[in-house]
């Protein structure tokens, strides 16, 4: 019977298509938005995530100042020392590892090409903390540490700013007053927000504080890296940093933290869940189209019971019953709900393909979110069909059959 009244179905919508894609307009374009947005929506997250994972393998980073980001906060606030980063490594268990890390912005010279770089002074341990991965050459050892030898490794940027297309292994670059071998060109990360970080050039501490800007204070770290071992958690540890930072700066009970300590894991947890909540804010209001569209095969619907009438008075007087007759039209109804779905579908997944390539998020196809939106457009159909399918099988055989 419902395979009957599927074929009765799609004959009356090819009877006049041009109405039939009106009709599922509204669901077409709902379906396309919610798979769009919800898809769009995961493939921002997963870039968030990405891009946080960036940063650092369960990275922790503690720096001076009330809070992150703050210039104002850090401004006079003593700095940290080398052995800071020694201590928090031997006495807080679930450490992995520990870099102290000074920065300064220097002029960077090669040949006729200059430019500012970000040049960071840290131990070897840092490339592992914050996951750079070599493209050649090599990273700098402990013997390199010790001895302040001038060897740097640059990221992508400095390397295509100052060489171009040219090898830079080897090669000898000019930082603030000094020369400085190039031994390691790294693999690009790309940005992380407002942040290149391939715009970087890391060498070894010692080299730095001698070399470059010197040393007039012990306490001229202005940061440490911090990489938690895996299945630690963060938070146990940033109680444990903070009680200890606390007593290696002297603070008392009623004085403030003059540090503060940014958790990449955390931050990613939040913006993936933040980015997550505006997704399903915009699924729903892009699902609000597939109700207009409901509302369309209602409307349209009632149009075909009052067209048809004589044929259900004909269909009513041979021996067709009440329920056969609400059956035919909630499968009408629920046809025209499915086709918009399907073509909503490929719509999407068309837009999702192309709009994840302009702004440069994963793409990522979710077979689930496409199922639940067709199930969705099939319940409107249902939902929406329902009440002109009644009507046509509450009609009085006789005066339908007396009907114009």
């Amino acid at each position: 019977m419902i395979w009957n009244a599927f074929a009765i179905a799609v004959r009356e919508i090819g009877r006049n298509l041009t109405r039939a894609f009106l009709t599922v307009l509204g669901i077409f374009i709902g379906v396309a938005a919610i798979i769009t947005m919800v898809t769009l929506g995961q493939g921002a997250t997963l870039a968030v995530k990405a891009q946080i994972s960036s940063l650092g393998n369960n990275l922790l980073t503690l720096r001076p100042g009330a809070g992150f980001g703050s210039r104002a906060s850090a401004a006079g606030t003593p700095h940290f020392t080398e052995k800071d980063a020694v201590i928090i490594e031997e006495q807080i268990a679930g450490i992995a590892a520990a870099a102290p890390v000074r920065t300064a912005s220097l002029s960077t010279i090669y040949l006729q090409n200059a430019r500012l770089s970000t040049v960071t002074g840290t131990t070897p341990i840092y490339f592992q903390i914050n996951k750079w991965n070599l493209a050649e050459g090599r990273f700098f050892t402990d013997i390199d540490l010790r001895s302040g030898a001038a060897v740097c490794v640059i990221g992508p940027t400095v390397r295509k700013e100052l060489f171009g297309t040219e090898n830079p292994i080897g090669a000898k670059i000019r930082i603030g007053k000094a020369s400085c071998e190039v031994i390691g060109l790294l693999v690009g990360k790309g940005q992380a927000g407002m942040f290149d970080q391939d715009d970087t050039i890391i060498m070894p501490l010692s080299a730095l504080q001698r070399r470059m800007i010197g040393k007039t204070s012990s306490h001229d770290i202005s940061q440490i890296a911090i990489s938690a071992q895996d299945g630690v958690d963060s938070n146990v540890l940033i109680t444990e940093i903070t009680s200890l930072m606390r007593q290696r700066r002297n603070l008392q009970r009623n004085q403030d933290n003059n540090f503060n300590i940014f958790d990449t894991r955390q931050i990613a947890e939040t913006l993936g869940a933040t980015t997550q909540l505006m997704t399903m804010l915009l699924a729903a209001v892009a699902g609000v189209s597939l109700l207009v569209g409901g509302i369309g095969i209602m409307n349209i619907m009632l149009v075909s019971v009052t067209e048809r009438t004589r044929e259900i008075g004909i269909r009513l007087a041979i021996g067709a019953t009440a329920g056969e007759v609400l059956l035919q039209f909630l499968v009408e109804a629920v046809t025209l709900s499915c086709v918009g779905g399907l073509l909503g579908m490929l719509l999407a997944f068309g837009l999702c393909a192309g709009l994840a390539r302009l702004i440069q998020v994963p793409f990522n196809f979710n077979a689930q979110i496409n199922l639940i939106a067709f199930l969705f457009a099939a319940a409107v159909g249902v939902l929406f069909g329902y009440a002109p399918a009644r009507r046509a099988a509450r009609l009085n055989p006789i005066d339908a059959l007396r009907h114009e």
